[in-house]
């Protein structure tokens, strides 16, 4: 199963679209995870017609009618792992074992929020996923964003794409 995590599109404030590697992927990937900051209802409306599954959750800039179409928090099991998905999971100092105990039934938790990649395994063995930016790099050198498999119950090759 291939899998595109992004997160903090802030379409149209930041690009007027999605960048052409990243239409790319969706139209490869099994599930598309969006980890929230879309700011306009038509991004998602066009990533729910061009995905063949698309799991997402309101960021801290989504308004009203994003809010009321998308959770906080997504999971799902995805051949046979758990994901949750979130915008914010608070300060980087902490984030491995506060995410341990906030999400105790889950594998890999995708996030967003800081535009920061982030890679990381909890105490317990949680994977951490934060696919940066394809719009909004801040302070990063790149725009970013990830693709992972999941095969036979694992996550098997999770790859940072710089745009």
């Amino acid at each position: 199963m291939r899998l595109l995590l992004i997160s903090d599109t802030h379409v149209p404030a930041r690009a007027r679209t999605l960048p052409d590697p990243v239409w790319r992927e969706v139209a490869a990937a099994d599930v598309v995870l969006h980890a929230g900051d879309w700011m306009d209802p038509a991004l998602l409306d066009e990533l729910q017609a061009r995905s063949a599954r698309l799991i997402g959750v309101f960021g801290n800039n989504d308004g009203p009618e994003l809010r009321g179409r998308l959770p906080e928090v997504a999971r799902a099991e995805l051949g046979g792992v758990r994901f949750a998905v979130v915008h914010e999971t608070g300060a980087a100092r902490g984030r491995e074992r506060r995410c341990d105990q906030r999400y105790p039934d889950t594998d890999v938790l995708v996030f967003g929020h800081s535009h920061i990649p982030w890679d990381s395994t909890t105490p317990r063995g949680m994977r951490l996923l934060n696919p940066g930016s394809p719009t909004d790099r801040r302070r990063q050198p790149h725009h970013t964003y990830l693709t992972a498999a999941v095969r036979g119950g694992a996550l098997e090759q999770v790859e940072l794409h710089r745009l």
